[in-house]
């Protein structure tokens, strides 16, 4: 019976390892294994087939956003409780009041042009945005709980980069919808820029 608790602690300390990339867990489950396969994304999940593998860099008007890791949760999933709760998302979005999914994303934003980027209540506009299918758009999400940290490492609020500066960090998206295709757009200083994680069916028609 010990065992079987055991077991049971350690699959779930590794999985949250897995999904937050951070914290504690991440010793715990390094100790069961000295290999631990590097898990990037869980599309597979969702019937969506890679045609790059992550991670990738989109860049536009100077500002480049690098997606490293994305797991797709059910919004009431024990694992998405669990961020939500840690970082204290709301129940619903600006734009999806009922949510299907809660994405984890870790990410770095760099800002390679010559005036400061930030995202402020004088600039509320994250500069990326997921697509899953024709007018499926993933919402991206504060973290109240890093409301007084701009540029916070865990869980992104606000930013602020000055020229050359670079951010990585995690962040969360709110999803109501079907599962087609995955891009990743970047819309910054008058430049649009977009890159196909999985690629849309029908393009290649």
């Amino acid at each position: 019976m010990k065992k079987t608790i055991v077991k049971t602690v350690m699959a779930v300390t590794m999985l949250l390892s897995m999904v937050l990339g951070q914290g504690a867990g991440t010793a715990a489950a390094a100790s069961v294994s000295t290999k631990v396969p590097v898990i990037t994304d869980n599309l597979s999940k969702y019937g969506l087939k890679k045609d790059v593998e992550l991670p990738i860099t989109v860049t536009a008007g100077g500002l480049s956003y690098t997606l490293h890791k994305i797991m797709i949760l059910d919004f009431n999933s024990k694992t998405a409780l669990t961020l939500r709760k840690q970082y204290k998302y709301t129940d619903y979005s600006g734009l999806i009041g009922d949510p299907q999914y809660f994405i984890w994303t870790k990410i770095t934003i760099t800002n390679k042009s010559k005036k400061t980027v930030e995202r402020s209540y004088k600039d509320v506009m994250y500069k990326w945005s997921f697509y899953f299918e024709d007018g499926g758009f993933a919402d991206p999400v504060d973290a109240t709980s890093e409301r007084q940290n701009k540029n916070s490492k865990v869980a992104l609020h606000d930013f602020k980069l000055k020229p050359g500066e670079s951010l990585t960090t995690y962040q969360a998206l709110y999803y109501k919808g079907d599962f087609k295709y995955l891009r990743v757009a970047i819309d910054f200083d008058g430049q649009y820029a977009k890159k196909y994680v999985v690629n849309d069916p029908d393009l290649a028609q």
